[in-house]
């Protein structure tokens, strides 16, 4: 794809920059890097930023877009799981402020052969990182019909996951399922014709689940932010955009344990652990999309943004 196809909606954009970005002149991790929006506006400020992204087509796009604003950056192809290898590699110990935004960019979504959309056909992939071995062709024609339940109820909280995980099972008996066409069609056989009606696509929840297992979302959450933690100064601030609630559980569950510190049982009546908290919780409640945001990018309905700051 062309760099110019890249495009992407920054979600929560002003919340993030105006609860993250407190010190104009100290340096920034972009743990999402996507179309680079969020990382425009930290560089605006006049900070310096690390961009951090596994997927090559966002990195070369938004360096074209961030070096027209200032040249105090440094992009890494990396997971971002490996933020202190990063920071090590760079001889940076603390920083300022990290900012990620879990969700799938739009160009990720409307480019058809990168196989994330279930509302266009194209061959199952759905990796982030396009040199990642496990696609989603891997996963819907070589997951066991039990595995597929687990992850489509798990990570999708399908209520239909055990029909649909036996409905896939069933059809690549004769055939493999190739596209996201041929899932899709699939699954709609599988969810009953009145929960078609209501709520989402039938589709959405197989497909974020589906997404969610090639690329090792959650299981990498917990850790990455308790790395954060690690990295982050003294005053310094965390905010991390979730789209789904397993997502923003992590997230909040994570934050609540590092601003607690001690991990002695209840009945102790003195810490003996010696844990120290490492995070302040700053919004109790996430921070949502306005309805000026929701008119003009529906995909932002389900975004959420809590804000930790180091101790």
């Amino acid at each position: 794809m062309p760099e110019m196809g890249f495009k992407h909606v920054t979600v929560l954009k002003d919340e993030t920059i105006r609860n993250v970005l407190l010190n104009k002149n100290g340096i920034y991790v972009d743990l999402t890097l996507g179309g680079g929006g969020h990382s425009a506006e930290i560089l605006k400020s006049g900070a310096s930023l690390i961009g951090i992204d596994k997927d090559e087509d966002a990195l070369k796009a938004a360096g074209k877009r961030l070096s027209e604003i200032s040249d105090k950056y440094t992009l890494v192809k990396s997971d971002f799981k490996n933020i202190k290898k990063v920071l090590s590699d760079l001889n940076i110990e603390k920083v300022d402020g990290i900012i990620a935004d879990l969700g799938v960019s739009s160009y990720q979504l409307d480019t058809p052969e990168r196989g994330f959309s279930y509302m266009q056909d194209a061959p199952l992939d759905m990796r982030m990182d396009k040199q990642a071995p496990l696609t989603a062709y891997e996963v819907v024609n070589g997951y066991s019909e039990k595995d597929l339940e687990r992850i489509i109820k798990a990570y999708g909280e399908e209520r239909w996951a055990k029909r649909i995980a036996a409905f896939i099972a069933d059809k690549r008996k004769t055939k493999g399922i190739e596209t996201t066409g041929e899932l899709v069609s699939v699954i709609k056989a599988a969810v009953p014709k009145g929960a078609r009606q209501d709520g989402p696509h039938p589709a959405k929840r197989t497909f974020q689940a589906i997404r969610i297992e090639v690329n090792g979302e959650l299981e990498i959450l917990e850790n990455t932010i308790k790395d954060a933690a690690d990295v982050i100064k003294t005053g310094g601030r965390i905010g991390i955009i979730t789209f789904h609630s397993l997502e923003d559980r992590i997230v909040k569950n994570t934050y609540a344990a590092l601003a607690k510190g001690c991990t002695c049982p209840k009945e102790f009546p003195v810490c003996v652990c010696g844990g120290k908290p490492k995070l302040k919780i700053i919004t109790r409640k996430p921070i949502v999309p306005s309805d000026e945001e929701l008119s003009e990018n529906p995909r932002s309905r389900s975004a959420k943004l809590r804000i930790a700051e180091g101790v």
